[in-house]
């Protein structure tokens, strides 16, 4: 999967993971497929929504996709999206949701699915044809 770096899916992601381990792959996953040009990294749910906040009022500075974990301590994925729906209409807009889990466990998978926000659900770790189906399904001219 070769792309140029004019061809990049999106031009800033963020990433929400506890797991330092989680957080090198997925940020190694989204430069080596060029998902973003940009990628944030926040260890912490309630880290990540006050970045949210901080650049809210410049909308081009929002990240337009947050790969989000389920499990992580203070607050969960889903405290995050609960957080989240108070924020601007814009950056509601402009963020597209995936969570990533190890969880197989049913009621997370159906909880998030159901969860406006979310746009996907994805078993971690990330890896090539995971990011290939992301790429595929969120930039339909992908090859």
């Amino acid at each position: 999967m070769e792309t140029s770096s004019e061809n990049r899916i999106f031009k800033k992601v963020l990433v929400i993971d506890d797991s330092e381990t989680d957080r090198y792959v997925a940020k190694r996953m989204i430069e080596k497929y060029k998902f973003s040009h940009e990628i944030v990294v926040q260890e912490s749910a309630t880290n990540a929504l006050l970045y949210l906040q901080s650049i809210e009022s410049t909308p081009e500075e929002l990240p337009e996709f947050i790969f989000l974990d389920i499990r992580m301590p203070e607050m969960d994925g889903f405290g995050f999206l609960e957080e989240f729906k108070k924020l601007s209409q814009t950056t509601k807009a402009k963020c597209t949701i995936v969570m990533l889990s190890t969880s197989l466990d049913a009621e997370d998978i159906e909880r998030a699915k159901a969860n406006p926000f979310v746009n996907r659900f994805v078993n971690k770790p990330l890896d090539k044809e995971k990011m290939e189906t992301l790429c595929q399904e969120f930039h339909p001219k992908f090859p």
